[in-house]
């Protein structure tokens, strides 16, 4: 009956109420035991005995399910056929079973949660229809002259920090990861976006690039040359009005810097930036508590040194950013290379040595 020593479970199936009683009415006629010491002997309590005698005699031994047949808080057959009708009305609208939810409310229909809603939809067989996937833009290509080196491919953005309310616009070279500048400001305007990329001209050697006197007299007349054709510098951002405005655009013209505006909606195309910024809050969460300005820039100018001239950069194959927008990256990378090589050699020569073999 597949029981084992000690009480019976309190639970059991019909067949096993049937051998347990068979057994006790065998123990009874045919040797002479009372039912209490039958099923004391077999661990049960004689009541428990007698209510599945009555049982037996009925033919109801299997344990009948917990509760009564139908839920009281059951749904309504009106209300069932309420939420179908909800659903092909609005299915195409609301597109989703809790939108149906409140919907139903809403409407004063019927009023159910969306997990029942839900699961009356999937009872009628019912499927809500879905909305038809955006294509995806494909992304724009770097123009041909933007090579990937360091020095030719800038980007930007700005961030905001809680305590202080103001935001900060960094700039900073996509292949060598070397920041740049930043300007902490309590506005996103084009003004600073300028003195952003001016210092950031300035840090890279680059100044002499706002002193072309034709190209300045051409943008103070009104026309603004085609970014692509200035193969110097190319900017990259998202699609902020700070950085399409006109005056960013006469700006960057002047600077013989081109623009690249990433695809709406994806800031994957901004990723460089984007993994700057997340390093440092990251790194550093006390900039979020900093309230003085002041405080946060030069806190801010701090962190670059350090980001810039002692971190080690994963995406540049861990040497700091100022190693590789010098180009002393390779060189380092190679050394260490070399030096694996070396300290391999002399373990297996210094092994060797004490090496000694059985007699």
């Amino acid at each position: 009956m597949g029981l084992s020593a000690g009480l019976v479970p309190p639970r059991v199936d019909a067949t096993v109420k049937a051998g347990l009683l068979a057994l006790i009415v065998h123990a009874v006629t045919v040797g002479g035991w009372s039912l209490r010491r039958a099923a004391a002997v077999l661990g049960l309590d004689h009541v428990r005995v007698l209510r599945w005698q009555t049982r037996a005699v009925l033919g109801r031994l299997d344990d009948a399910k917990p509760g009564p047949e139908i839920p009281a808080h059951a749904l309504l057959d009106w209300e069932r056929a309420a939420v179908v009708k909800l659903a092909e009305e609005w299915g195409e609208v609301d597109l989703s079973h809790r939108k149906l939810a409140h919907r139903g409310s809403r409407l004063d229909l019927v009023h159910v949660s969306e997990s029942t809603l839900l699961r009356v939809l999937i009872a009628a067989g019912i499927v809500l229809p879905e909305r038809g996937r955006r294509e995806p833009r494909p992304a724009r290509a770097w123009p041909d002259w933007a090579e990937l080196v360091p020095g030719v491919i800038w980007i930007y953005d700005f961030t905001h920090f809680r305590a202080s309310k103001w935001c900060a616009v960094a700039v900073m070279d996509v292949v060598s990861r070397f920041w740049l500048s930043t300007v902490v400001s309590p506005e996103e305007s084009s003004t600073q976006v300028e003195v952003a990329f001016t210092r950031a001209l300035c840090t890279d050697g680059k100044d002499h690039l706002l002193e072309d006197p034709h190209l300045l007299a051409e943008l103070a007349g009104g026309t603004v040359p085609d970014g692509d054709e200035l193969p110097v510098l190319l900017a990259v951002s998202d699609n902020g009005p700070q950085m399409t405005s006109q005056a960013t655009a006469t700006f960057m013209a002047g600077a013989r810097i081109a623009q690249h505006f990433g695809r709406p909606g994806t800031p994957n195309d901004q990723a460089w930036i984007e993994s700057l910024f997340g390093h440092v809050k990251t790194e550093f969460p006390h900039l979020d508590k900093i309230r003085d300005p002041g405080e946060l820039e030069a806190e801010l100018d701090r962190i670059r040194l350090f980001y810039n001239t002692i971190r080690l950069h994963q995406g540049t194959g861990y040497v700091t950013p100022e190693d590789e927008h010098t180009g002393r990256g390779p060189a380092i990378r190679a050394a260490r290379r070399a030096g694996l090589e070396h300290a391999h050699t002399v373990r297996v020569a210094t092994r060797r040595q004490l090496r000694q073999d059985p007699p």
